[in-house]
This record gives structure tokens, C-alpha cells and sequence, in this order.
């Protein structure tokens, strides 16, 4: 029988960590499908990390990253190299994930070629197309072009309705990043060396990148972050600072040695999960951790005004608190003082799944 040839495109660290389980089950099954992997290294040595983790390895690697790229050379990067990708693999399906230029511009190279795509986390809205900026258009894009359409929650399968997608090619799975959380802590815990936490303090997990909140923004959260530390006496700050300048610039002017506050280097994906696991409370304008926190019962505070993730704020697992400094201190010095509140959100349902997610869509991709 002739098997299903499955091209998965993915650049970023996040897309790696949500695509690894979904490759290791696609090669689990050789009868029916073949695997092809292609990353574009949007991000390079971040991702290097997780492809080691996982044991992925890609049959192309377009080496794409430069310092201080901007979306225009990124994507015709992205679009004309994955061109030569895709003409010389000639796959059945192309699967790209969420909301990154290399998922939106792989997904437009398919297209123009005429390929099926599958896009997986599929239907993701905030409703504003500056926000968050360009990841809500490229899902958006992404949603326009694809085939078949792997929605995390029950949300995203209604927006991809209310977007005129064809029911028979939405597929509820839950999250992939579910399966490579409960992997990863299972198999892979590992402690930051040179990371020396205090056990008697409480820990919060600090990220912050996301485009939207360069300049006073990414300022707010840190005066935040820092009154914080000078007003609560019993909380330590754990901070990996993503390598952009826009980020590490104003990170070290405002937080830069400063007493129980921890600025560190981007973690690898298992110290990752692993000082969720031992934080109290996280506060990120990532999307990734929104999902997959709640899954170690950690109260979430979005540094974000909106979130294409409204579930976990329905099922009462983050907050949206944005990068009002303000507003940061209050919400989490509630978590802190009262326990009643902090028990309700590390003790709500997650409703991004159940670590089954990348089982259901290979089974979707088997019987197409």
C-alpha cells in the first residue's frame, strides 16, 4: 500500500516543542505514513535544543536565521526556500503549526503549490489583527489556506466555523504542547545549573518576548517585577531573557543586579518544564505557557490586554493582566496573600487537553 508522504515545516523553538510529539507518533507509523521534516531554524540554537530533547532529526534544514531580520526578508525567505523543499519532496500534506511567519509562509508556499495542508492548533483568535502582532494575521492566513484544520478546544473549532471552514475538516484534538509537557516532565527533569533558588522564598517565573510589548511595555513589566520584589520580602524572581537586544536592553537596565531577582540565559526546554514544576506562581506574554502550566497546577498572570487563548481564562486557569504595573503587582500579590484565590486557579480544569492530541491527528493524516 502506497503511504501517505507527510511534510512538517516548523522554525521556532515553540512550533519544535509542539511539532516534536506529532513527528515521533507520525514515525511510529511506517505502514501507512512516511515522514519528511523540514525546519526553517526561524530560531537556530533555541531550536537545536529541542530537536536534541526529542530526537528529531530534519531531513532539510534551511538555516535561515540572521541577526535583527525583519518579516519582509523572513518570509521570502521562508516561502522560496520551502518552494525547493516542497517541489523536490513532493509530499501528500504539509503540516505547519499556529501563528509564526514560517508557519504562514510555508503554508502559502504549499498553496501555490497545490499541496493539502493540515494546520495544527488550528483556529486561535484575539479578533484584533495588530494584537498580537504578526502572529493573529498569520493564523488567520494560515486557517485561510489549510485543508485540514486541527483545533485545540472547542473555541477554536467554533471560530474556524464562524470563519466559514467546512465542519468535516475541523478536527478537535487538545494541544499538542500537552503531550510534550507530560513527556518532558516525566522523562527529562532537570535543574538549572548554576541557578541557586532560595527553598524558603516563593518562586515566580518570569518570560517575557513578544513583539507587541517591546518598548514601555516590556519597561512596565519590569518596574512591575521590580516592586514587587522590594514590597514582598518572601518571593524570588526567576527571569530567562530571550536574546533579542529589544528584550535584554531594558530586562538589564531595570532588573539588572538586583537582590533575589535572577536574570538568566534561555533555558533549554527540560529546565524549562522543570522550574515551571517548581515555580509558585508564572507571569509570560507567551502563549505556550498559558496552555501548558495549568497542566502542573501553576497560576498563570498574562502580561498580554488579550489572549487568542480565552478558555484559560473562562476555566479561571490565568489572568490577563497586560503590562499595566499596576495592575501585575495587585494580581499577584492576591495569589500570594490569599490562599483561597490561588487554590481556585492551580486547581482549575486545563482545557487544553489530556496529552492524547498528536494520537488523534496521525489518526486523522491515516485515514485521509
Amino acid at each position: 500500500m502506497k503511504r501517505t508522504k507527510v511534510l512538517t515545516i516548523f522554525g521556532t523553538r515553540p512550533e519544535a516543542i509542539k511539532m516534536a510529539p506529532l513527528v515521533k507518533e507520525i514515525e511510529k507509523n511506517t505502514d501507512t505514513l512516511e515522514s519528511v521534516v523540514c525546519v526553517t531554524a526561524q530560531h537556530r540554537q533555541i531550536l537545536d535544543q529541542v530537536l536534541d530533547l526529542f530526537q528529531v532529526e530534519p531531513d532539510y534544514d534551511l538555516n535561515i536565521m540572521k541577526n535583527n531580520q525583519n518579516l519582509w526578508s523572513l518570509t521570502s525567505e521562508v516561502l522560496l526556500k520551502t518552494k525547493e523543499v516542497i517541489e523536490e519532496v513532493k509530499p501528500n500534506i504539509v503540516l505547519v503549526h499556529g501563528d509564526t511567519t514560517t508557519s504562514m509562509a510555508a503554508a502559502l508556499s504549499a498553496f501555490y503549490a497545490k499541496i493539502p495542508i493540515g494546520h495544527v492548533e488550528a483556529g486561535l483568535r484575539t479578533f484584533d489583527k495588530y494584537y498580537p502582532f504578526p502572529e493573529e494575521i498569520n493564523r488567520v492566513f494560515a486557517d485561510a489556506v489549510c485543508t485540514y484544520h486541527f483545533a485545540p478546544t472547542d473555541k477554536s473549532c467554533e471560530n474556524l466555523i464562524k470563519s466559514q471552514i467546512p465542519k468535516e475538516h475541523i478536527y478537535k484534538t487538545g494541544n499538542t504542547v500537552i503531550d510534550a509537557l507530560l513527556y518532558t516532565v516525566k522523562n527529562y527533569e532537570k535543574d538549572i545549573e548554576g541557578l541557586n533558588l532560595n527553598p524558603d522564598l516563593k518562586t515566580i517565573l518570569l518570560t517575557s518576548h513578544r513583539r507587541e510589548n517591546f518598548g514601555e511595555p516590556i519597561k512596565e513589566i519590569c518596574k512591575a517585577v521590580d516592586e514587587l520584589v522590594k514590597n514582598n520580602k518572601n518571593i524570588q524572581v526567576v527571569y530567562p531573557v530571550h536574546p533579542n537586544p529589544n528584550v535584554q536592553k531594558p530586562v538589564y537596565e531595570i532588573l539588572g543586579g538586583k537582590d533575589r531577582i535572577h536574570l538568566i540565559k534561555p533555558l533549554e526546554y527540560a529546565e524549562f518544564c522543570t522550574l515551571m514544576k517548581k515555580s509558585n506562581i508564572i507571569l509570560t506574554d507567551s502563549g505556550g505557557v498559558q496552555e501548558e502550566a495549568p497542566s502542573l497546577g501553576k497560576p498563570v498572570i498574562v502580561l498580554r490586554d488579550t489572549t487568542e487563548r480565552p478558555e484559560a481564562v473562562e476555566y479561571g486557569t490565568v489572568k490577563l493582566a497586560g503590562a499595566n504595573k499596576e495592575i501585575i503587582i495587585s494580581s499577584v500579590e492576591t495569589l500570594l496573600n490569599n490562599e483561597d484565590e490561588y487554590k481556585k486557579m492551580s486547581e482549575a480544569i486545563n482545557p487544553y487537553g489530556d496529552g492524547l492530541a498528536s494520537k488523534r491527528i496521525v489518526e486523522v493524516l491515516k485515514n485521509l
